[in-house]
């Protein structure tokens, strides 16, 4: 039977409290309590205060394990998600068939992987007679078309959509040496026109004599390399546009005196129009030159003086043409490599020896033949009665015709819109003519592939203008 015992409180009401050993107040508790035994505070692990050791270290000592072992987890997991997606499988095709190899893992590893068994090639001699049987290439690879070296193949990894084929080894040949004797392009010049270009680079070609070092063998491989040989092409510009008539005015030997003068009309009447200058003529009218490349107008070269290029060869006539460019350069801070030789004279011999510098050569159609001095009303006659679609007309711009030019200038070109042409720079004039144009795509560049050489003149010969 319990035992109760009655305390009184002037300001609440009595109530009762449990007088036996199991629920004495803490501290008798604590006495009753035994050695060796193992006791739960009631707080311990819920509450929010621990026991010894002060406030909350029985709490935090014991969630740290399920802490640490959370994070280990997650960080375990990472890792394998790191590993997993760095050896994951990707679709790659093998020899024209789907396959699945690991990202990043070399050609070697896939061919040991799908246990591929290539058979090797042979070692040859330089007579292709077979010196060692399967001593050759041990695997022939191409990865996305091109061919792979057996000596990159552990280095060279694998990606997504690669297409890969692993073939047998080819034959190859034993060390030797080689022989060689170059085989020069020739030169041909093919058509009849005024303009002039070079439509295929001379690119030499390769003969080869071998001596194999392994069986002491000599044998002639004949040509290795094909020679391509060296075609300008000359011909007329003849526009595309149905019911439409161009012409191009071209003006030689200047700058002058009355340049400015000519360059005025031109702007005023709207007109294009192209002038080849001489160099000598350049340095002493450099205001001119600013002139007509400030108005826009096409600018060539007639050389850097008077002289005629089929005279000169070598040395000379490379400086005679670099000259007058650089002159053209200096003064207009423009560049360009579209020539009229003086005389319109340019042979095969010149086209051999400095086809690398022009990009262009350009003559006419029409001699107006203002430089016999006939007077301007004749000089458009000349003109006016010659033109055609097409047609690049010759004016002349030096010191003695500047005048003439100056006076008829305005009449031809009245004359010609009246009769339905329109007049355009000589690199306009080209574009109208679009076969023309895909052929010669820069009037101010040399376009010489990096393998070409300049190309020696054919037996046969060839025209010539």
């Amino acid at each position: 039977m319990l035992n109760y015992t009655i305390s009184y409180s002037t300001k609440k009401k009595p109530h009762y409290r449990r007088n036996n050993t199991d629920f004495l107040p803490g501290g008798r508790r604590r006495q009753q309590r035994k050695p060796g035994v193992q006791y739960l505070n009631h707080s311990q692990g819920f509450g929010r205060r621990g026991g010894r050791g002060g406030r909350g270290m029985g709490t935090n000592n014991s969630r740290k394990p399920y802490a640490f072992i959370a994070v280990g987890c997650a960080f375990l997991f990472f890792v394998a998600s790191i590993i997993w997606y760095a050896n994951r499988e990707v679709d790659i095709t093998l020899n024209g068939a789907d396959a699945k190899a690991r990202i990043n893992s070399s050609i070697e590893q896939l061919i040991e992987d799908q246990q591929l068994e290539p058979t090797p090639g042979n070692l040859l001699a330089v007579d292709d007679s077979v010196l060692k049987k399967e001593g050759g290439e041990r695997v022939s690879v191409k990865l996305n078309g091109k061919r792979v070296s057996a000596n990159d193949l552990e280095q060279t990894k694998l990606q997504p959509g690669d297409k890969v084929e692993v073939d047998n080894g080819r034959d190859r040949y034993e060390e030797h040496d080689v022989q060689a004797t170059e085989i020069a392009p020739t030169l041909t010049v093919e058509g009849r026109g005024a303009i002039k270009y070079v439509k295929t680079w001379g690119v030499p070609g390769r003969s080869e004599i071998w001596v194999g070092k392994q069986s002491g063998i000599t044998a002639d491989k004949g040509v290795v390399q094909e020679v391509v040989n060296c075609e300008v092409v000359c011909r007329s510009i003849s526009p595309d546009a149905k019911g439409k008539k161009y012409v191009a005015l071209t003006f030689d030997e200047g700058p002058s005196e009355n340049t400015q003068q000519i360059v005025k009309i031109l702007q005023e009447k709207g007109v294009g129009a192209t002038f080849f200058l001489s160099g000598d003529m350049v340095k002493k009218y450099p205001d001119a030159v600013k002139a007509i490349a400030q108005a826009g107008f096409d600018i060539g070269s007639n050389t850097y003086r008077d002289t005629d290029l089929s005279t000169l060869t070598g040395d000379d006539l490379r400086s005679q043409i670099s000259r007058g460019f650089d002159a053209i350069s200096k003064a207009s801070d423009t560049s360009t490599a579209l020539l009229r030789p003086p005389y319109g004279s340019f042979t095969q011999e010149n086209w051999a020896q400095a086809m690398d510098l022009v990009s262009a050569v350009v003559t006419w159609n029409i001699d107006s033949g203002d430089w016999t001095l006939p007077g301007a009303q004749a000089v458009a006659d000349t003109v006016v009665g010659s033109v055609s679609n097409g047609n690049i007309v010759l004016l002349t711009d030096n010191a003695s015709t500047s005048a003439q030019t100056v006076e008829a200038l305005p009449l031809i070109i009245d004359q010609l819109q009246a009769a339905g042409y329109e007049l355009l720079s000589l690199s306009d004039l080209i574009k109208t003519d679009e076969d023309l144009a895909e052929e010669l795509k820069s009037l101010t560049k040399v376009n010489m592939p990096k393998d070409a050489v300049l190309p020696q003149i054919a037996a046969d010969g060839g025209d010539s203008e």
